[in-house]
C-alpha cells in the first residue's frame, strides 16, 4: 500500500492523514467545495476537488470518489465513520476497481452493517439480542408478539437517525413513516426492524480487531450520556459492570465477530439492564467509531494504523493476553451547537481557538483560527479526551481540561460538559441512555 485516498471530511480525516503518515504511506484527501479550505486538504499529500457541498454530491458520490482514485493513483481507500463507510456496494466498487477497502469485506459488510440482519447473524453465533422483528419489517403487524413500547430502528442506521419510540399502535404506524423517511434520507435505505424498548438502560460497546482469521477485543465502553439517542460523551471501562458480566460481553463479541470472519476495526453494540443484570446485542458498527481514542487510550493501541496493517495483508500484531487496559479515559464531543436554541447546529469562522494540554489530554479536531464550519454536515468539531490512572482522577483531568478550552465564533457544547463533569450523579455513573435528556430539561433553557 502506497497512498491512501481518504473519503471522509473533519476530525476523522485529520486523524487518517496522520497515521498515513506515521506508516510512511501518501494520502489523498477529496473534499467538496465547502471544505476546500479544510485541515486535511492542507495536510494531505494531494487534494481532489469532488464535487458541491451536497453530501449526495460529493461524499456520497462513490463515481465521484472512485474518478479521485484513479487520477491520482491511490491504491487504497479508508472511509472513516458516517458516509459510505457502511455501504457494501461502495466496498464492492472499490475493490472492483483494484483498490484496497480499509474495513471489512463487502460481504461482512452486508451481514453486519445491516442492523436486522445482524440480529439473525448474532444468534446463530448464540448471541443473545433484544426481542425484536425477525428481519426487515413492512408495517404495523410485524409488532405483535414484541409488545409495546417498541422501539422503530433503521436497518442501515447509525448516528441516532431513523430512530423513533413508539408506546401503542396508533404512534408505531406514525412511528414507522417517519423512520423510513428519515432514514432513506440520511443512508438512502429506508429499511426498518423493530425491537423492544428497554426502559433505563445503559448502552455499553466493544471494540473488536480482526485480520479475517482471529479477532481480539480491546475492552468495553460506556456510552450511556446521548441525546436524541447520539452519543456525546464515552468512557472506557464501563466501571458499573460487573467482572463476569465483563467477560461475558467481550467474549460473546469476540465470538459473533469470528463468525463473520471479521477483518479490521468494528464495534459491536450491547443494551445492559442493571435491574436484571441482561446483556442485549443490538447492532454492529462495521467501521471506526467517533469514540475509538478512549480505547486506544487505556490499551495503548493504535486502532487506525492497525486497520491500514490489516488492510495491507498483515495479521494481528497481538494476542489476546497482549491486550492490557489501563486507567480510564474520557471522551467528549465538543460540537457547534447552540445550548439556547435546543442545540442547534451553530456554523460559522472559528476566530479563536486555545486547546488544552498537560499529560493524558488529547484533542482530535479540525479545527484552526480561522476555518469556516459550513452548514452542510454533522456538527462535529472535534474530540476532548482524558485518560488518567482511575475515573474520579479522569473526571478532575476533565474538568481541567476544559477549563483551559476555548472555542469562539461558534456556539459549542463546551459549558454543558464541564457542568456534566461536575454533576455528582455522573461522578457516581448513575445513568442510563435517557437520562441526559431528563438533565438538559433540568439545566438547560431552551
Amino acid at each position: 500500500m502506497h497512498k491512501i485516498l481518504i473519503a471522509n471530511r473533519g476530525e476523522i480525516a485529520v486523524r487518517l492523514v496522520r497515521a498515513a503518515r506515521e506508516l510512511g504511506i501518501a494520502t489523498v484527501q477529496v473534499f467538496s467545495e465547502a471544505d476546500r479550505d479544510m485541515l486535511a486538504v492542507r495536510w494531505a499529500d494531494e487534494a481532489v476537488a469532488i464535487g458541491p457541498a451536497r453530501a449526495t454530491k460529493s461524499y456520497l458520490d462513490p463515481a465521484a470518489i472512485l474518478r479521485a482514485a484513479a487520477e491520482t493513483g491511490a491504491d487504497a481507500v479508508h472511509p472513516g465513520y458516517g458516509f459510505l463507510s457502511e455501504n457494501a456496494d461502495f466496498a464492492e466498487a472499490v475493490e472492483a476497481a483494484g483498490l484496497v477497502f480499509i474495513g471489512p469485506k463487502p460481504e461482512t459488510i452486508r451481514q453486519m452493517g445491516d442492523k436486522a440482519r445482524a440480529r439473525t447473524v448474532a444468534k446463530a453465533a448464540g448471541v443473545a439480542t433484544v426481542p425484536g422483528s425477525e428481519g426487515r419489517v413492512a408495517g404495523p403487524e410485524a409488532a405483535a408478539g414484541i409488545g409495546f413500547p417498541i422501539l422503530v430502528k433503521a436497518a442501515a442506521g447509525g448516528g441516532g437517525r431513523g430512530i423513533r419510540v413508539a408506546r401503542d399502535a396508533d404512534e408505531l404506524a406514525l412511528a414507522l413513516g417517519q423512520a423510513g423517511t428519515e432514514a432513506r434520507a440520511a443512508f438512502g435505505d429506508g429499511g426498518l426492524y423493530l425491537e423492544r424498548f428497554i426502559e433505563g438502560a445503559r448502552h455499553v460497546e466493544v471494540q473488536v480487531l480482526g485480520d479475517g482469521h482471529d479477532v481480539i477485543h480491546l475492552g468495553e465502553r460506556e456510552c450511556s450520556l446521548q441525546r436524541r439517542r447520539q452519543k456525546v460523551w464515552e468512557e472506557s471501562p464501563a466501571v458499573t459492570l460487573p467482572a463476569d458480566m465483563r467477560e461475558q460481553l467481550c467474549a460473546s463479541a469476540v465470538r459473533l465477530a469470528k463468525s463473520v470472519g471479521y477483518r479490521g476495526a468494528g464495534t459491536l453494540e450491547y443494551l445492559y439492564d442493571d435491574a436484571t443484570r441482561e446483556v442485549f446485542f443490538i447492532e454492529m458498527n462495521t467501521r471506526i467509531q467517533v469514540e475509538h481514542p478512549v480505547t486506544e487510550m487505556v490499551t495503548g493501541i493504535d486502532l487506525v494504523r492497525e486497520m491500514i496493517r490489516i488492510a495491507s495483508g498483515e495479521r494481528l500484531r497481538f494476542a489476546q493476553s497482549d491486550v492490557c487496559p489501563r486507567g480510564h479515559a474520557i471522551e467528549v464531543r465538543i460540537n457547534a451547537e447552540d445550548p439556547a436554541r435546543n442545540f442547534a447546529p451553530a456554523p460559522g469562522t472559528i476566530t479563536v481557538i486555545d486547546v488544552p494540554g498537560g499529560p493524558g489530554v488529547r484533542f482530535d479536531t479540525m479545527l484552526f483560527p480561522g476555518c469556516v464550519v459550513p452548514p452542510h454536515y454533522d456538527s462535529l468539531l472535534g474530540k476532548l479526551i482524558v485518560w488518567d490512572e482511575n475515573r474520579p482522577a479522569a473526571l478532575a483531568r476533565l474538568r481541567r481540561a476544559l477549563s483551559e478550552m476555548r472555542v469562539e465564533g461558534v456556539p459549542t457544547t463546551i459549558s454543558m460538559h464541564a457542568a456534566l463533569a461536575r454533576d455528582p450523579e455522573v461522578a457516581a455513573a448513575a445513568f442510563h441512555t435517557r437520562w441526559l435528556e431528563q438533565w438538559l430539561a433540568i439545566n438547560t433553557s431552551t
